[in-house]
């Protein structure tokens, strides 16, 4: 796989965006022009366009688990990208394959809400979040919303996003 027009191989753990402008399919579009090979794991399926989310299924737990232990199982994920989890147990599960399968190089971004402010992780999953994924990351990339929910804080400036 390394060989040909692949630079490398990572997996999107991350929510379908029907719309196309976010998720798995802006994750896979922005690895392809990386000429990353791009897997995935689906967390939900999500009714969105442009304007607004008007429904979002959940993947159970167990199958975003196994998902991630399956392609993690045949491919050497180089690294992984995680965004929306949706909840508590999508959190869970997530965290615990990627622990288990030991990837190093982890970029989470806790996707809590859509552009258009829909809610995109359940409340009670926020500490799930901070708790199980953040300590695994080699990076995370919230936006200012997100990391005052991790923060627990209201952020005002520079001095407070340091």
């Amino acid at each position: 796989m390394r060989q040909g027009i692949y630079r490398g191989i990572a997996m999107s753990i991350a929510g379908s965006d029907s719309g196309g402008g976010a998720g798995i399919q802006a994750d896979l579009k922005t690895f392809a022009a990386l000429k990353v090979f791009g897997t995935t794991a689906i967390t939900a399926v999500t009714v969105q366009n442009s304007i607004g989310v008007t429904g979002i299924h959940s993947v159970p737990p167990e199958i975003i688990r196994t998902q991630i232990l399956s392609v993690g199982g045949d491919f050497k994920l180089d690294a992984v990208k995680t965004g929306m989890l949706g909840n508590r147990g999508a959190v869970s599960a997530a965290a615990a394959a990627l622990r288990e399968l030991r990837i190093e190089k982890i970029v989470v971004d806790p996707v809590m809400v859509a552009q258009s402010g829909d809610t995109l992780l359940e409340e009670d999953a926020v500490d799930a979040v901070k708790k199980l994924i953040v300590p695994l990351a080699a990076i995370v990339t919230p936006n200012l919303p997100e990391a005052e929910k991790l923060a627990g804080m209201k952020i005002s400036g520079v001095d407070d996003m340091a």
